[in-house]
């Protein structure tokens, strides 16, 4: 038990590492590329391809895929059964499918951009970078079978690199190419980087299909695509508000889908960092879920979203403050000027109003997705705000510009949020929605507070160095947003306290202690290697395996 248990623990050290050296190079790439292009028509043109491999991403690796296959080849192996039977299967079948949607993307390239961006003034470059990009559908359908397959092996060392991988072909190729080629060397660097991702795993890959024991029956996955096609219709249409804004944005003046694009990646990391400690507490929801255990359930919700809400309300308050300041040191270098400073600043203070819709929908999902049963309700839900999105967007757009549309994203994500709060009520858990109200409002209002210590910082501080502007700001708005939840009330801040050290999970174990009923471990329910249990429970396929931003 001991061995298991620091054999789990090692593999999450490393992968937490991994994760995070991918997420800080993506980010690393964002700031060289507003270094070296700026925010233009040209850069426009890039983003309008990018759309193709951040799409195809949550589908063929982080979503769908890990859904469908890590349940598929975990009963394989649960039952004796070889890998190399479902690999000759479905493989071949899969490459030639994704191979085919590639040669179509390439070929209807002008269709592409015109769809995709109508308005956008500089086709020749975004045809182009679509049809480099286009060969990710491609490698990252065999990234995530890869990556799927060796996670269900409990092998999470390669899965957790690809984006380590990805990002160092993108900026090496931006690096030895941008001055020939220009911001097409990025798009080359996303089909390489792509190739980068299928080869960092091969080696591992390889190694199970050689360990892989003779087969002892028929292969059956029609279940798994049955439970995964709600996954994918919310994922592509969670993925739509991007397609919205670009397509809208495309007709607004050149760099508009820049700056939108820039602040978004700003706006979006407190969220990333909320939603992370949602993903640790997920397998106890998930357990609660599954023992049925409702009141658990919607004890687990409520607690999550208050820590969750928090993360992300100060880090609003800090943004919506200090915004100029914000961009002006990560971007403002090279080809990005002041005015790009201006406008990105102005669209991420926009944005962050709705950084608590974007977590408290993650959130939601995964209560929705805990269920034995595939559900249609996060779909619609997040239908109804991407048509939201689109209506608002499309009428004031031509009136505030960049403005409207992050607004509109700002309406539609909260819209969203809400719906699905409700939505939480009816069959998934009895959450109080009076109480979750109250909490949230009291937030608001701490929120508001430390925003305007902020703008009070801004004013006496202005002049100084900005590091020193900006650590003043983040210490003052800080500390006046913790005074004002702790006057709020002392239920706010207990979650917090659930999540202070305790004592290891071999401890625990051994004397059949734990925090809450979800964690109690019955022999049952312990991991079992002749069963094929996973581990990493049930936030195996949850985990962001850390998207680019």
């Amino acid at each position: 038990m001991t061995g298991g248990t620091d054999s789990v623990g090692r593999a999450a050290a490393l992968s937490g590492v991994l994760i995070t050296a991918g997420t800080a190079l993506g980010f690393v790439r964002d700031l060289v590329m507003a270094h070296q292009f700026g925010a233009s028509g040209s850069t426009d043109a890039f983003l309008v391809a990018w759309t193709i491999p951040e799409t195809v991403s949550p589908l063929l690796i982080e979503d769908a895929m890990a859904l469908l296959m890590v349940p598929v080849i975990t009963r394989l192996l649960a039952r004796g059964d070889g890998l190399r039977p479902l690999v000759g299967s479905t493989l071949p079948r899969m490459v030639l499918g994704l191979a085919a949607v590639t040669l179509t993307l390439a070929v209807a390239a002008p269709v592409v951009v015109d769809v995709l961006a109508p308005g956008l003034p500089r086709h020749g470059p975004a045809i182009q970078c679509v049809r480099l990009t286009a060969i990710t559908v491609v490698t990252f359908g065999l990234a995530g079978f890869m990556s799927a397959t060796l996670r269900a092996h409990h092998r999470f060392g390669p899965p957790a690199a690809i984006y380590l991988a990805y990002n160092i072909g993108i900026l090496a190729l931006i690096a030895g190419l941008s001055g020939t080629i220009g911001i097409t060397s990025a798009a080359v660097g996303v089909a390489c980087g792509s190739v980068l991702m299928v080869a960092v795993q091969a080696p591992a890959f390889g190694r199970c299909l050689r360990a892989a024991p003779a087969p002892a029956g028929p292969i059956d996955v029609r279940l798994g695509l049955a439970a995964v096609a709600p996954v994918v219709v919310y994922t592509v249409t969670r993925q739509a508000q991007v397609f919205v804004e670009r397509f809208i944005g495309s007709e607004l003046a050149t760099g508009s889908i820049s700056h939108l694009n820039y602040a978004q990646k700003v706006a979006q990391v407190p969220m990333i960092m909320s939603l992370l400690i949602v993903t640790v507490t997920f397998p106890r929801l998930a357990r609660a879920s599954a023992d049925g255990d409702t009141g658990q359930v919607a004890r687990r919700i409520r607690e999550d979203l208050v820590t969750a809400s928090t993360i992300v309300l100060v880090a609003a308050a800090f943004l919506i403050a200090f915004a100029p300041a914000v961009i002006r040191l990560l971007f403002e270098h090279g080809e990005f000027t002041s005015a790009d400073t201006a406008s990105t600043a102005s669209i991420m203070r926009v944005y962050a109003l709705g950084l608590w819709g974007q977590t408290a929908v993650g959130l939601a999902t995964r209560a929705f997705f805990a269920q034995r049963r595939p559900t249609w309700r996060p779909a619609w839900m997040i239908g109804v705000g991407l048509a939201v999105t689109a209506a608002v967007g499309g009428v004031f757009a031509a009136v505030a510009g960049t403005l409207a549309l992050a607004a509109a994203n700002a309406a539609g994500i909260t819209l969203a949020a809400v719906l699905m709060l409700i939505g939480l009520r009816r069959g998934i858990a009895p959450i109080s929605l009076r109480r979750i109200a109250a909490d949230m409002s009291r937030l608001v209002l701490a929120t508001a507070g430390a925003c305007m210590a902020g703008l009070l910082v801004v004013r006496v501080a202005a002049g100084t160095p900005l590091i020193v502007h900006l650590a003043a700001g983040g210490l003052v708005t800080t500390a006046v947003f913790v005074v004002l939840l702790v006057l709020a009330g002392p239920d706010l801040i207990a979650p917090w306290m659930a999540l202070r050290p305790r004592r290891s999970v071999r401890d625990r174990t051994e004397s059949g202690d734990t925090s809450e009923p979800a964690d109690r471990t019955h022999p049952s329910d312990r991991t079992d290697p002749a069963r094929g249990a996973d581990p990493a429970g049930a936030a195996g396929a949850d985990v962001p395996l850390g998207r680019p931003l």
